[in-house]
């Protein structure tokens, strides 16, 4: 079935395939979205709304602490006055003038143990390992993903909660991963957090945790599995995931239990589309609203005119149909916003659009 999508808004923004494609856009649990994009060496904050409103001045810039580190993913706090950056050595808070307001300093990510350091703290050691960092939606607390200082030969990787008044450490979770990179996941409730770990070849790792203001407890959702941690929504119990290769999507309740799962349908040879070759799905996936998932088949399709975007039930995870653009194919991954809308970024114009589905459109 075929379901059209309606544009709602598009703005040209270069760079903003990193919204799409990325961790580059940050979400609430009040339904507000905001992109961090590094300039040169700053982090510009944008309104989502404001910025296809057509205001194009940031909300906020924040001077990057460490210029010539460019990996970990950072967060800002939601009254945007300070922002949290993971680095290779530290978790540091800034204010928007630059000044910093904590520090938080731990093991460094470069792949050799005990290598040793200059002393100047805008080196940055061999290797693309990082990690990440998120603050609360209540803006209390700050969730990082660091190494632990390390003794000659060892290393471990940790869950922390720090106050995000001044950095201190009020918990901590050890970590059986030995990550590439990561990213955090806020639940909507405001008390659970998810964490997911990529371990290059080694596969991924998916955690959540729950601070209930005295005590930190906190769980692996893996049994084996090789997931990708994708996307939760208020109106719904369950959060989704993606096979590391694109095998199939899997709808959990919290504690992991597989409420639903879809493989992909394979591409329709009629139109020339697929080939008979293998379909799946891209990493991208999440939830439209409470109602509908929508997932993509990029990747699979290979040519541009073939790329195709699917709308799912979020509850069973059947597949409704194949959506079709006004404007003609969209090659783009997809990234909802949890609100009925969706946004594809073109990486030809620059033009990151947000669309939803046409109220003409049947639902399946």
């Amino acid at each position: 079935m075929s379901i059209t999508a309606q544009l709602r808004d598009s703005v040209r923004l270069p760079g903003g395939r990193v919204l799409v494609n990325g961790f580059a856009l940050e979400s609430r649990g009040d339904g507000s979205h905001r992109a961090l994009l590094r300039n040169g060496h700053e982090l510009e904050v944008h309104d989502l709304r404001e910025l296809f409103a057509g205001e194009r001045a940031p909300a906020a810039v924040f001077p990057l602490p460490w210029p010539r580190w460019d990996h970990g993913v950072h967060s800002v706090s939601p009254d945007g006055t300070f922002a949290v950056f993971s680095g290779q050595r530290s978790v540091r808070a800034m204010a928007a003038g630059g000044r910093t307001l904590w520090e938080y300093r731990h093991g460094c990510w470069g792949p050799e143990l005990g290598h040793p350091h200059t002393g100047d703290e805008q080196e940055v050691c061999r290797g693309l390992e990082s990690g990440s960092c998120r603050i609360s939606d209540d803006g209390r607390l700050v969730w990082a993903h660091v190494v632990a200082e390390q003794e000659p030969g060892e290393a471990e990787e940790r869950w922390v909660v720090l106050d995000a008044r001044d950095g201190r450490e009020l918990a901590s979770l050890p970590l059986d991963s030995a990550a590439a990179g990561s990213n955090h996941l806020s639940h909507p409730d405001g008390a659970h957090m998810g964490l997911g770990i990529g371990m290059g070849q080694d596969g991924i790792l998916l955690y959540w945790a729950r601070w209930d203001g005295e005590k930190l407890t906190g769980w692996d959702v893996n049994e084996g599995l090789d997931r990708i941690l994708t996307d939760v929504h208020a109106g719904h119990p369950g959060f989704l995931t993606v096979e590391h290769y694109g095998a199939d999507l899997r709808l959990h309740a919290l504690d992991g239990t597989v409420i639903a799962e879809q493989e992909p349908e394979p591409a329709d040879d009629e139109d020339g589309a697929g080939g008979g070759d293998e379909t799946y799905w891209d990493y991208g996936c999440g939830f439209v609203d409470a109602g509908t998932v929508i997932a993509s088949t990029v990747e699979a399709d290979e040519e541009p005119e073939q790329a195709r975007h699917w709308l799912l039930d979020a509850h069973t995870l059947r597949i409704r149909g194949v959506v079709t653009y006004p404007t003609g194919p969209v090659d783009s991954y997809v990234r909802p916003l949890g609100d009925g809308t969706w946004l594809t970024y073109d990486e030809t114009s620059e033009t990151l659009s947000r669309w939803a589905q046409s109220v003409t459109s049947g639902t399946g």
